[in-house]
């Protein structure tokens, strides 16, 4: 079955300058699904006024597609492979070597 990945935006934090209630921090999560298993990865993104485009929104406007939108798309398809590869572990978990006694010791 295919992973649907969602991502949600779990706080904000703003400074009064530039403009006033201007983001310059978001946390988000990204959750995947894949039939019964389910991982999740937290993460944050800062912005900057210096690398800003388009024209300032102002808070009370913002919707939580407009903030996810200015996660750079990088960083949203690495954390959907860290989710997928947490999803893939649970679906057949790793192998790890046991500590075994020296044949010669016992």
């Amino acid at each position: 079955m295919a992973t649907t990945f969602t991502t949600r935006i779990t706080a904000m934090y703003t400074l009064q300058q530039p403009d006033p209630n201007y983001v310059v921090n978001a946390l988000w999560e990204v959750t995947g699904v894949d039939g019964t298993y389910t991982a999740s990865i937290g993460g944050n993104t800062r912005f900057n006024s210096a690398d800003q485009v388009g024209a300032f929104i102002p808070y009370a406007d913002l919707t939580e597609a407009i903030v996810i939108g200015w996660i750079p798309a990088d960083v949203m398809e690495g954390s959907q492979r860290c989710v997928q590869g947490q999803i893939d572990s649970k679906i057949t978990p790793p192998v790890s070597p046991a500590k075994t006694a020296l044949p010669w010791s016992a």
